[in-house]
């Protein structure tokens, strides 16, 4: 009988027990959905990035107008996407598988044909950033400018190992871009695609990553800031550009397994692989920004819309 008794008592406890109590002896026991992941993802990597940019730049200078020591203080921002990757599967005792559902995607895999996305990684900027400045010119051909390389301090001999450079740049420059891309496509784009599907999480993670972007825009780092509807339309048109871009690195990490053929296409990418870049001059242009926006989204989308239609036909 006493036996039964406390059976029963411990029946009613559990009967009535608070379900914040609940919640929390589950969060203990490390079973957060991708829901409660994600959001602790982002919202520890905007507050711990903004509050580096802030800690950074207090007085809020221009890209332009600071040294080169503090742009490259700033840019140590991008590392935390990763970081906050790593905290997000501490905290929530997810685990660092490096295959299978729910992985990490910090290994690198070259077997089963993978290799060749890491080839696509290196050619695919190349490819859009010339295409983009081609379109460019012949949207607006007043900005063609036969020496325009000598104002970037190139010498034109030099101008056609661009691609080369960007490429053997990339390849040093991937362990800085992994800072963002092992965050971004390791760790959001997989939370985003398992939630609302890809279609739809294709557009948000790019709003997300072009918004995470906005402090950046605001001093000027991705357009300067002499252009009309400085900076709301400076940040419209990045997330534009991350919708774009993410798909290409979306789609170049889950067919390699890993977040590094992104890492390397990030990394050539803002290196400027275009040799034509050399000989467009975006002063002699009051249409400067708007020009250059609609040539190298158009020549983005080039690239995309043949990869999605391959993406979905193979699903």
């Amino acid at each position: 009988m006493r036996e039964r008794r406390e059976t029963m008592s411990n029946v009613k406890s559990l009967h009535h027990a608070h379900p914040d109590e609940n919640i929390r002896s589950s969060r203990k026991a490390g079973t957060y959905t991708d829901v409660q992941r994600l959001l602790i993802y982002l919202g520890l990597t905007f507050v711990t990035t903004f509050l580096w940019y802030f800690i950074a730049n207090p007085d809020r200078s221009t890209w332009e107008d600071m040294g080169q020591m503090r742009q490259s203080f700033i840019a140590l921002g991008m590392v935390f996407p990763v970081i906050c990757h790593v905290l997000t599967r501490v905290i929530t005792k997810e685990g660092f598988n490096f295959s299978g559902d729910d992985n990490s995607y910090f290994g690198i895999v070259f077997k089963d044909g993978k290799w060749k996305y890491f080839l696509l990684a290196f050619l695919l900027p190349w490819f859009y950033s010339e295409a983009g400045n081609l379109i460019e010119l012949a949207l607006d051909p007043v900005r063609y400018d036969p020496e325009y390389y000598i104002s970037l301090g190139i010498e034109k001999r030099l101008l056609f190992i661009l691609p080369a450079a960007a490429i053997v740049t990339g390849i040093v420059g991937s362990f800085a871009a992994f800072g963002e891309e092992g965050g971004w496509r390791g760790y959001m784009m997989p939370k985003l695609i398992k939630i609302m599907g890809r279609g739809r999480a294709l557009i948000v993670g790019g709003i997300i990553w072009g918004l995470w972007h906005a402090p950046l825009t605001c001093i000027g780092h991705n357009f300067g800031t002499d252009y009309p509807g400085f900076p709301y339309l400076g940040i419209l048109c990045m997330c534009l550009m991350c919708i774009l871009l993410g798909i290409l690195l979306t789609f170049i990490t889950e067919k390699s397994g890993s977040v590094w053929p992104a890492a390397i296409m990030h990394a050539v990418n803002n290196a400027g692989p275009s040799i034509l870049q050399g000989y467009v001059n975006p002063e002699r242009s009051d249409a400067s920004f708007k020009i250059g926006m609609i040539a190298h989204i158009i020549s983005l989308l080039i690239v995309v819309i043949p990869m999605m239609i391959i993406w979905y036909k193979k699903k």
